[in-house]
């Protein structure tokens, strides 16, 4: 009711009301004033939005906001240079038959907490083993790649079906599982798979842990898994722990006496590929606290250089790491002599992740590194600072023998 009503109202005396009559009138006047108001500012089955929206520390490609009724997911950079911002509805189970929502609105609307899912990286699968919903994943496009021995239990009894490949995956398995979501990986959005699944009506719901910045953001995302499973506060509590121990190891690392020189890479048909300073993996050897040869170096993606350059400037380094798919210092050698040259080489001071595997050949670090960056920098301390952490035994990384 407006102010000038109740001016209006608050100057009649009853003086001034000689019938009984007007005086009902006014009387009902005001009472059906003061209801009809309360009423408009509240309509019926009114959802209210933009309660409350996540902060995160770290990750920068994703968002959660806790609405009245349900939570909207915001997937802001799935890809390098994405040009879309994608926006999926969470409504609990329980709310389904109280709210009505827009769906050109949403790129997708999602029952939670998630029953079935189907993911397609194998960065997504620690995710579900620390939150306890390994049960609900029913298939994945490239199982023998999965190196867990809980989910490759799974596999072996049958419970998550083989979809193919991650850019052709088979639409008619997917639709016999029945998913009630797909966490989709791409690098530019244009696959034609996944569109046919949203048309199957089977929501696609892209992740983009990979594009992050920095190790800890990569972990951040296992908050993206919590709020689908409506388990926030343990995927909270698990992101905590991740990150106090991967800074506790850097402050570790920073009482080291001596900054051992690295080499990353290999060389493959006449290219040596290695790690940008900006990446993630040179952030993980700032952090351990070394001196990596190329951590000066820019760029969106690896470096390729030619051999004579990286000779010139990593001849001398002391360690060399993950020097691409090779297995042996014999591999190696017999990819190209000059290899041998390097006083890493000479010194066997090499290791690798590449011999971490899973029973059928998935390789431990492409599965858990991104979760779980904590080991990953225990495992380079170990490497280049050893008294540091005695009692650490290597996790992804092994000597290359």
């Amino acid at each position: 009711m407006s102010n000038d009503l109740f001016k209006t109202l608050n100057n009649l005396t009853f003086e001034t009301l000689k019938h009984t009559h007007l005086k009902k009138i006014i009387i009902c006047f005001l009472l059906t004033s003061f209801f009809t108001c309360k009423n408009d500012t509240k309509a019926p089955n009114e959802i209210k939005q933009d309660i409350e929206t996540s902060a995160y520390k770290y990750a920068q490609g994703f968002s959660i906001t806790n609405n009245e009724n349900f939570k909207i997911l915001t997937v802001s950079n799935p890809w390098p240079k994405a040009e879309k911002t994608y926006k999926y509805a969470l409504v609990h189970k329980n709310m389904l038959s109280k709210i009505t929502l827009n769906k050109d609105e949403f790129d997708g609307i999602i029952t939670i907490p998630i029953e079935k899912i189907v993911v397609t990286s194998t960065t997504h699968i620690p995710a579900l083993e620390l939150l306890n919903v390994e049960q609900t994943l029913v298939g994945f496009p490239g199982t023998d790649y999965i190196s867990s021995e809980k989910t490759r239990q799974r596999i072996d009894d049958g419970k998550v079906r083989e979809l193919g490949k991650n850019a052709g995956i088979n639409t008619e398995v997917l639709l016999e599982v029945k998913p009630d979501v797909v966490i989709g990986f791409g690098i530019d959005g244009n696959n034609k798979t996944f569109e046919t699944i949203k048309k199957s009506g089977i929501p696609v719901i892209f992740n983009g842990d990979w594009v992050e910045a920095s190790p800890l953001a990569k972990a951040e995302w296992i908050k993206f898994f919590g709020v689908l499973f409506n388990k926030q506060k343990q995927a909270d509590s698990i992101f905590n722990t991740i990150e106090k121990d991967y800074l506790n190891a850097k402050k570790l690392a920073k009482d080291a006496k001596t900054k051992p020189s690295v080499l990353s890479g290999a060389m493959h048909n006449d290219v040596w590929y290695l790690p940008n300073g900006t990446s993630t993996e040179a952030q993980l050897l700032k952090d351990a606290n070394v001196n990596y040869l190329w951590s000066d170096s820019k760029g969106s993606g690896s470096l390729s250089l030619n051999f004579e350059t990286v000779f010139m400037k990593a001849k001398d380094a002391d360690i060399w790491l993950s020097p691409s798919n090779y297995a042996s210092r014999e591999a190696l050698k017999n990819a190209n002599t000059h290899n041998t040259m390097f006083k890493a080489f000479q010194n066997n001071n090499i290791y690798s992740t590449i011999n971490t595997k899973g029973t059928s050949g998935g390789i431990l670090y492409f599965e858990l590194g991104t979760t779980r960056p904590d080991l990953v920098l225990k495992d380079l301390i170990k490497i280049c600072h050893p008294k540091l952490l005695k009692n650490h035994d290597l996790y992804f990384f092994k000597h290359l023998d």
